[in-house]
């Protein structure tokens, strides 16, 4: 693995990389080293160094520094493993989470170039560039998934018995936009929100992991638990990053144990306004559950027939959901 990764890194240096990425630099007068302002965060001031002599950067504003592979870990918020596979796809696969990690590479890259799915996540209310590369969300324009990962070694068996592919060798996730789940830093499923008339949701056969984006959020007191991955998009978005998904109305044993970890925790539960009540009937059964788990817990309302993904796009603002917090903290 060493060898192969300096191999990489000595085929792709990182200046070249960062000119592709249109990044602007300046000699220093130094040998070998350059400035320029930082692709990582805001600035003014150039303060991010590159060493062409030993592949490396560092930037002193924001104190992030490292190789091509790490540059690119910050960059587009990708694991050591994704960062490689989407540096370098022809990387062997060699077990059913590193195919994952390239899939869910695959259709990040995808999501660039059609602008009809970013165009779909505008109108689902979601704008922000840097977050949805750090959801590391992506899109399945189908029929090109096969032909890629069979290139790259993958045999047809494989990809049929993880389910990213029909018996007809048709993509499992065809023209849906696609949420990477993870558990313990590794995605373990991959979950599809169509873009068009097909059905609306699919996953993967198998787990479908823990609560969404748990080891960012399981530091706060107090939790938003939403049912959707776009109701949590919309609310990190907003600045609600204490937001995390069971992908449902349901906990499973496993998710209702990363609830209780935390003495004292406080969940709020966000669920829809179903016209049938549906969202309203689980809210009330889900919150006597984590108070039998002796959980704080507080249910929010909505208007009438509004999910928080909707909610947010008919024009609510943090302030809105601030305030309904409040309110459902002193019922």
């Amino acid at each position: 693995m060493g060898d192969d990764l300096e191999r990489l890194k000595q085929r792709i240096p990182l200046l070249d990389y960062l000119r592709k990425q249109n990044w602007i630099a300046r000699p220093t007068g130094r040998a070998s080293e350059l400035v320029g302002l930082c692709p990582l965060h805001q600035e003014t001031r150039p303060s991010f160094y590159v060493n062409t002599r030993k592949n490396v950067f560092y930037c002193h504003g924001c104190g992030k520094g490292g190789d091509l592979i790490r540059f690119v870990e910050l960059s587009r918020s990708l694991s050591f493993r994704q960062s490689l596979a989407y540096l370098d796809p022809q990387t062997p696969v060699g077990d059913p989470s590193a195919l994952l990690e390239q899939v869910a590479v695959f259709y990040q890259q995808q999501l660039e170039h059609h602008p009809e799915a970013l165009r779909y996540l505008e109108l689902r209310g979601l704008h922000d560039s840097a977050l949805i590369r750090k959801l590391q969300i992506g899109y399945a324009p189908g029929g090109n998934l096969r032909g890629h990962l069979t290139a790259q070694g993958c045999s047809f068996d494989l990809l049929l018995r993880l389910g990213l592919i029909h018996p007809s060798g048709h993509d499992t996730f065809y023209q849906r936009v696609v949420f990477p789940c993870l558990q313990d830093g590794r995605i373990v499923n991959l979950y599809g929100r169509s873009s068009g008339a097909a059905f609306a949701h699919r996953f993967l056969p198998g787990s479908k992991g823990g609560l969404f984006a748990w080891e960012s959020v399981s530091q706060h007191s107090g939790v938003i638990l939403v049912e959707g991955l776009f109701d949590l998009a919309v609310l990190w978005q907003a600045g609600f990053s204490n937001t995390t998904c069971a992908l449902g109305t349901h906990l499973t044993p496993a998710q209702l144990g990363q609830l209780s970890g935390q003495l004292g925790r406080r969940v709020y539960i966000l669920f829809d306004q179903d016209e049938n009540q549906a969202g309203q009937h689980a809210s009330q059964s889900l919150a006597l559950q984590l108070q039998q788990a002796g959980l704080t817990v507080a249910t929010v309302s909505l208007p009438d027939g509004q999910d928080p993904n909707s909610y947010f796009v008919a024009g609510a603002q943090a302030a809105d959901l601030t305030l309904l917090l409040q309110e459902a903290e002193s019922r």
